[in-house]
Formats: C-alpha cells, sequence, structure tokens
C-alpha cells in the first residue's frame, strides 16, 4: 500500500471541482538495533526490510554483506503499516557506524539524514577504480527500463525511483519511495539480500543528487551514477573524490557528465554524430 486517497478541490480557469487523488503514503518506521531505539526513517511503506539493510549498510552499521541480521517487524498501526522493526546484530558484526554517537532522524526531503554536522561523514575504504567503459547511449535505455517499474509514481505522482543494472544494462532491481535517498537505500538492501551487489556497477536514480546519494552509491561500490535532475555542487565534488561517473540532466537523448568522464565510451556516440552529419548533406 503505497498510496492513499484523499478527497480535495481542484481550481481551474473560471471554474472548480471537487476530486479524489491518491497520494504517496509517508509514515514512519523506527529502527531498533538489539531492542534499543536507533533510528526512525520518514519512509513509504514496502519492502521495509531492503530499506533497513540497505541503510545500515550505509550508514556503515553493518560492513560484511554476507550477514544477513534477523529483522522482526514489531508492531503495526491502524492500517496495517509497520511502524517498528527490532535487529539483532551481534557485537562483532557492529561497524563504526553504531558507535557513532549521533541521532539519525531520516526524512525523506533531506540530505543530511539527521547529522548534526557534515564533520560527523567519513569513509571507510579507497577510491573506486573501476576502468570498465559504458556507452553513453546506454545510460538512456536504463531509464526507459527503470521508467517502466514506476508503478505508485503513475498512481500519484509522489514517489522517487532508484534502480541498479549490471554492466550490460541488465536490470538487477527497481525501487520506488517518497524520499530519493530511501529509495537508493531499498536497492542497496535488495542487491544485499538476493546477492547481487557484486553484479551492481550503474545506478540510475529519478530526482536529483545530494552529496549523500554519491556517499551511498560510493559504499556499494557502484562506479556509475546518473540522475534525471540536477546534482549539487557538493555532490559533485565528492563523485570526483571518490572515483564515481556521474551523470545528470538525462532527459530524451541529453546527458552531462560532471565527474570522471575518462569511463565513458565516445566511438559509438561520434559515429552516430558523423552518419548523421552525412545524411544530413545527402539530404
Amino acid at each position: 500500500m503505497a498510496t492513499r486517497n484523499y478527497e480535495g478541490k481542484k481550481f481551474e480557469v473560471g471554474a472548480s471541482k471537487n476530486i479524489m487523488d491518491a497520494l504517496t503514503i509517508e509514515e514512519a518506521l523506527q529502527i531498533n538495533i538489539n531492542d534499543t531505539p536507533f533510528t526512525v526513517s520518514m519512509r513509504t511503506p514496502g519492502e521495509d526490510v531492503s530499506l533497513v539493510r540497505g541503510l545500515l549498510h550505509s550508514e556503515d552499521i553493518i560492513k560484511n554483506t554476507n550477514f544477513h541480521p534477523d529483522i522482526v517487524l514489531k508492531r503495526e498501526n491502524e492500517d496495517g503499516i509497520v511502524t517498528i522493526v527490532n535487529l539483532s546484530i551481534p557485537e562483532d558484526q557492529l561497524g563504526k557506524g553504531y558507535t557513532n554517537s549521533r541521532s539519525l532522524l531520516s526524512v525523506s526531503s533531506c540530505g543530511i539524514c539527521g547529522k548534526t554536522e557534515l564533520g560527523d561523514l567519513s569513509f571507510m575504504g579507497t577510491t573506486i577504480n573501476d576502468t570498465q567503459k559504458i556507452d553513453i547511449n546506454l545510460i538512456h535505455q536504463l531509464f526507459n527500463k527503470m521508467n517502466a517499474y514506476q508503478f505508485d509514481f503513475r498512481q500519484s505522482g509522489g514517489t522517487h525511483a532508484a534502480a541498479a543494472f549490471s554492466m550490460e544494462g541488465k536490470l538487477l532491481c527497481a525501487m520506488e519511495d517518497i524520499g530519493r535517498h530511501n529509495a537508493v537505500d531499498k536497492v542497496i538492501g535488495k542487491l544485499i539480500k538476493t546477492e547481487q551487489f557484486d553484479q551492481a556497477k550503474v545506478m540510475t536514480v529519478s530526482g536529483r543528487i545530494s552529496y549523500e546519494i554519491i556517499i551511498k552509491c560510493f559504499k556499494a561500490k557502484i562506479p556509475f551514477l546518473a540522475a534525471v535532475s540536477a546534482p549539487s555542487s557538493l555532490a559533485v565534488d565528492y563523485a570526483k573524490e571518490l572515483g564515481i561517473t556521474l551523470f545528470a540532466f538525462c532527459r530524451d537523448t541529453r546527458a552531462t557528465c560532471y565527474s570522471n568522464p575518462q569511463r565513458i565510451k565516445t566511438a559509438n556516440t561520434l559515429g552516430i554524430a558523423i552518419n548523421d552529419d552525412k545524411r544530413k548533406k545527402i539530404l
């Protein structure tokens, strides 16, 4: 259940009418670790286990992708929506993110995700040095594949989407949520659950790119990230430093690369351009 119907009054030039709209649900999910409250996430219900697993990976709570903690759905509200989950995690499986003293409130519209200051950010691991190259023409095909799975968006117009692909363009999973970074966490969690984590090389997202999505992509070791909308300046700075090839404004047949363009195949693109020019001259 990702949407809920609400009454409204729609105003147009010289007229108004009563309508019933499907709106995307946003509900709180409290995440407990070993029966102790850890964080609250404002999310769209559905794929909660994937969301929790992906969030804990991105936040360096659980670094071992082969470890699958027991996740118990503890409480549901009157609408049947899960409101509390509890994870049982042995101490030796907890990463440094768990020991950091902070209040982590993950909200659907915010890139800061409850951290009190940017100094809380830390990176464990090395820069992504993947040498594989991607054909720019493939990027647009990937968005078409992701769009085909945006079922909730077609109902409400209020969800974001994220999807993960292999280097060959095979869709590994696609997720929706009211929050941009929640959708990314759901994808990462699903990849871990389905043991496809190492196959993911490209991620697409439906909205803009904040630095936090760059970090999540880096933690998942995904070298290519493409977005429909704009990146922030901090997102580009981090993408350059962390070894992520970042595409933005991927609409129609356009795309702009802001970092690590050495991974882009240009031969096919140039060939198409040359052929088009020849065709124009002939005509």
